[in-house]
């Protein structure tokens, strides 16, 4: 059997009847794909590795301050060096029009040869094998860390498509959907926990090298574990194949009892298929009593027995073109929410480094080691939180960006105080609520709109990271620091070095009321659309909207 790492293309309702297609008509359910299918997982196991390799951007302030001393860099300059990161990273508008003319192992080849492209250049400059200029360094970092973009839009695109049903979990940390039925649920627990644990691990081994001198054997050994806990999701799959589950034979809704769909897979048929054919209707089992109606309704319409009127345009929930989204209220709405939570995030994570020091850190390398953990479990939670509402209480999922962009109000206001002391449980908090909007957001993006044009979509959503960075990190942050930086040595042309609050404090000042208009927002985009999630969630499980009304 072949397996490959691939996306599945359907159609969100039924398409319209003709007399070609007869009575052939099939209601896939998620029991019949679900069980023992292997492909998707095996997607989902190497899109895990494939995210790894992704975060490169996430570490610009790891490297950030060495740059800065190697090059003889202001604050200015650096920050924005931080842009260029951000619009590498976030400028995914080419991979995302290309992920459904390509196919997902052309678009990871392309990633990774930007990544060897921009970070190698990168690392000719730094070792001064090479004397570049300032511009050609910041298109270097562009061209780098625009392969997180490619490989992101590769791995995310393809699993949201393989499994639809679960998109907050998903969009989480590329996470398989929970499936109703046991083993599902068990598959994705494993996987959701030995991510927890890597994360964990992660934390703990940065924290240790740091803190206590290890031998070379010692390092060595932790490095190995490390791999272990990344090869834990291909246990999967394998487990899948040694042992696989046969799927229990279900009465679904079809058009005839002739036309089953045991009777159409064949007895022998493994059930390693993608997810959905592309002819295929995918539903949960408690709607297949509606979703049979429409069938016959629309089979009717072909032999001329009703006359059904399409609608002028897509409703919120339905497939949306990319051009179709962008006269929609709601999409903005969503952008400027967005913007407020991340694009203030990220002028943090740009400067972490520049922020520790600052206040009088010790080791910025653990600081920027709890951001990135914090904002893994952020987005752990973010999905799957956000997931068991939406389904048990029909709660529009932006609500968790409103909670914690208020959380982050009074997160900026701590890094506004300056203590050293408040500079760790500052940064948790803020690493959890980033990691909060990024997982929310996706899933919110592919219910309103669909997963027609998700992956264009989602990467233009993705653009408010270097807005952010550009007006927060390099206009606000950048200025203000070189200033009080400036006044602090006076004698001296280009400072480098700023101490104490007043480096950022106006910049978590201005963060804060940023967060507070996102805050007002996201209260007016929850009430628009609370009516579309109760119509998508009424029976407790995603349902696609039909793509025609009746008039």
């Amino acid at each position: 059997m072949r397996i490959s790492f691939r996306s599945n293309s359907f159609p969100h309702s039924p398409r319209r009847a003709t007399a070609a297609d007869g009575e052939r008509r099939t209601i896939y359910t998620v029991a019949h794909a679900a069980a023992g299918s292997r492909p998707p997982w095996v997607g989902l196991a190497a899109a895990v590795w494939v995210q790894v390799a992704a975060g490169s951007a996430y570490v610009f302030p790891l490297y950030s301050h060495a740059i800065k001393e190697a090059l003889g860099y202001n604050q200015k300059a650096l920050t924005m060096l931080g842009v260029a990161n951000d619009v590498g990273e976030n400028v995914g508008l080419v991979p995302g029009v290309l992920a459904n003319r390509l196919p997902p192992w052309l678009i990871l080849l392309i990633g990774s040869a930007c990544a060897l492209l921009g970070f190698g250049t990168l690392w000719l400059a730094v070792t001064k094998t090479l004397v570049m200029p300032y511009w050609v360094l910041c298109i270097a970092l562009c061209i780098g860390t625009n392969s997180s973009a490619w490989l992101g839009t590769a791995a995310l695109v393809t699993n949201m498509r393989n499994f639809p049903l679960s998109r907050g979990t998903v969009a989480g940390l590329i996470k398989g959907y929970v499936a109703d039925n046991a083993a599902e649920h068990s598959h994705f627990m494993f996987t959701q926990i030995s991510s927890v644990v890597l994360g964990v691990y992660l934390m703990v081994a940065t924290v240790l090298g740091d803190t206590l001198k290890l031998s070379e054997a010692i390092t060595y050994l932790l490095f190995g574990i490390m791999i272990l806990l990344l090869l834990a999701p291909l246990a999967i799959p394998i487990k899948m194949t040694i042992y696989p589950n046969k799927p229990k034979r279900e009465k679904t809704s079809t058009l005839a009892p002739s036309y089953s769909t045991d009777s159409l897979s064949g007895p022998d048929q493994e059930n390693s298929e993608p997810l959905l054919g592309g002819t295929s209707t995918f539903v949960t089992g408690a709607n297949d009593s509606d979703e049979a109606t429409d069938v016959d309704l629309l089979l009717a319409e072909g032999e001329g027995a009703v006359n059904l009127k399409k609608k002028r345009g897509p409703r919120r929930g339905d497939d949306f073109t990319f051009r179709e989204a962008l006269v929609k209220a709601d999409f903005w709405l969503l952008f400027i929410v967005y913007f407020c939570g991340v694009g203030t995030g990220v002028t943090v994570l740009n400067n972490l480094a520049q922020v520790g020091m600052a206040v009088g850190a010790d080791d910025t390398t653990i600081l920027l080691c709890l951001f990135g953990f914090c904002n893994f479990v952020g987005r752990i939670l973010g999905g799957s939180v956000s997931e068991y509402f939406v389904r048990s209480r029909m709660l529009p999922r932006p609500f968790w960006m409103m909670c914690t962009q208020i959380i982050m109000v009074i997160t900026f206001l701590l890094f506004a105080t300056g203590l050293h002391s408040l500079i760790y449980v500052s940064t948790t908090f803020l690493g959890i609520c980033y990691g909060v909007q990024f997982a929310v957001m996706i899933p919110t993006v592919s219910e309103l709109f669909g997963l027609k044009d998700f992956g264009l979509m989602y990467n233009f959503m993705l653009l408010v990271n270097p807005l952010g960075a550009f007006f927060f990190s390099a206009l606000l942050a950048g200025y203000i620091y070189d200033k009080e930086a400036a006044k602090q040595q006076p004698g001296v042309l280009e400072p480098s070095t700023c101490l104490g609050p007043d480096c950022f404090r106006l910049t978590f000042y201005v963060c804060a009321i940023i967060c507070c208009c996102g805050t007002l927002v996201s209260v007016v985009f929850i009430a628009r659309i609370k009516p579309v999630y109760q119509m998508l969630y009424a029976s407790g499980s995603f349902r696609h909207p039909r793509s025609q009304q009746l008039h």
